[in-house]
């Protein structure tokens, strides 16, 4: 599965000039935790997350003020000052796998996703939670539309459970069960894909 196949896509992208405020309500308003800034060539060049956003923006209560707090600067007015550069990036024909590994290990809640230069799409904890919610159900239909366009009506027989994809194939062909495998498991939801020919299935005794 390649993220391609689960990245958000278009993506709300937001220039440097942009005001805090003006972020933090696009974020809030969306339900967003992240988003991309671009440059006028709309190439990314950094990233604002909330904990961006709120840096610096809620001023000390008098009461415990320090001279230290006294001299701070006023705070940051846009997206430019704040947003996290250069950002981490990958491309669409990333294997998902590796992404979600890499989210995991680096605390990342959101990827944007690159292909030359361009802004593609986003890859958020919440896309990868949306693949594993998927029922078997879903998946199989889902495969079963897959490998229609690919054999032919009738020609394949899907099951899956708990998200491993078993696909018969009426035809004994090395290369088409490659490539029947290979389609399988690029369909979201799919953690495990076998695909057998028929004349080798065991049958009922």
């Amino acid at each position: 599965m390649r993220v391609r196949d689960i990245m958000s896509h278009p993506v709300l992208a937001v220039p440097e000039s942009t005001t805090v405020k003006e972020a933090a309500d696009l974020l809030s308003r969306r339900g967003f935790t992240a988003m991309p800034v671009v440059d006028e060539q709309e190439r990314i060049i950094g990233i604002v997350t909330e904990a961006d956003l709120l840096r610096e923006q809620f001023p000390r209560d008098p009461r415990y003020r320090t001279p230290e707090d006294d001299a701070r600067e006023a705070p940051p007015k846009k997206v430019g000052e704040v947003m996290t550069a250069p950002p981490v990036v990958c491309s669409s024909t990333m294997d998902v796998a590796q992404l979600a590994e890499m989210m995991v290990r680096e605390h990342r809640r959101c990827v944007p996703i690159v292909d030359d230069d361009r802004l593609v799409g986003i890859v958020t904890r919440r896309d990868l939670l949306r693949v594993l919610r998927r029922t078997d159900r879903e998946i199989a239909a889902d495969l079963r539309r897959h490998l229609a366009m690919l054999g032919g009506p009738g020609r394949y027989t899907v099951s899956v459970r708990e998200g491993e994809a078993i696909v018969i194939d009426q035809f004994d062909d090395p290369q088409d069960r490659h490539i029947a495998q290979v389609v399988a498991e690029a369909v979201p939801g799919v953690t495990r894909a076998k695909v057998i020919s028929a004349p080798h299935w065991p049958r009922p005794q």
